[in-house]
């Protein structure tokens, strides 16, 4: 799973489509979730690509949210990206916006992680300090079983990601717990740019 593509490419096309900073600091989020997670899991030499499929994974929601997963190819070809990079994309809306069923493990962590992202997310804005550093597994459970918390962000769908894994709950929050605090501060630092 290679690409030709830089990450600059991959910014230049993110940017043009999103200028919203809450979409940015998700992209931003997601990438360095999923360069985690192939590390983590053995797939260092795929790295880049992980990473790219998690910055990009929402290129097309900002502007065309009623054709999200649908749009993206389009949006995609401007930067030549691959048939398989362009496939893992789409595959994070299986069965909520589009019909292309996530195949490779990345394209599980990718579907996995990308609503729970939003949880943590939501539980770090209501912590004093503002980071996912002090946030333990057991405080997420209980905004994961409040449904009124953060109700955007869908219990099914992250239950449908650990299951696609095989992964308990527990041990899907564990690991994007971690992912999300080895890249906290680089999202933070890339963050400053856009929200001059």
């Amino acid at each position: 799973m290679n690409t030709t593509i830089t990450r600059s490419d991959a910014l230049s096309l993110l940017t043009r489509y999103n200028k919203e900073p809450f979409h940015l600091l998700h992209a931003f989020t997601v990438e360095g979730v999923m360069k985690w997670f192939a590390q983590e899991m053995g797939y260092g030499d795929e790295t880049d690509y992980w990473s790219l499929a998690g910055l990009l994974h929402d290129v097309d929601f900002e502007c065309f949210p009623e054709e999200h997963c649908k749009k993206a190819p389009e949006l995609l070809s401007e930067i030549n990206a691959g048939e398989n990079l362009t496939h893992s994309i789409c595959s994070h809306g299986y069965g909520i916006c589009c019909d292309v069923a996530p195949a490779h493990i990345m394209e599980k962590v990718l579907f996995a992680t990308d609503e729970l992202t939003g949880l943590i997310g939501a539980a770090v804005r209501m912590r004093p300090s503002k980071s996912v550093m002090d946030l333990e597994v057991s405080s997420l459970k209980k905004k994961f079983k409040d449904k009124k918390f953060a109700a955007g962000c869908s219990r099914d769908i992250i239950r449908q990601g650990a299951d696609m894994l095989g992964w308990e709950l527990d041990e899907l929050f564990a690991k994007t717990i971690e992912a999300m605090k080895s890249c906290e501060e680089s999202v933070q630092k890339e963050m400053k740019e856009y929200e001059a």
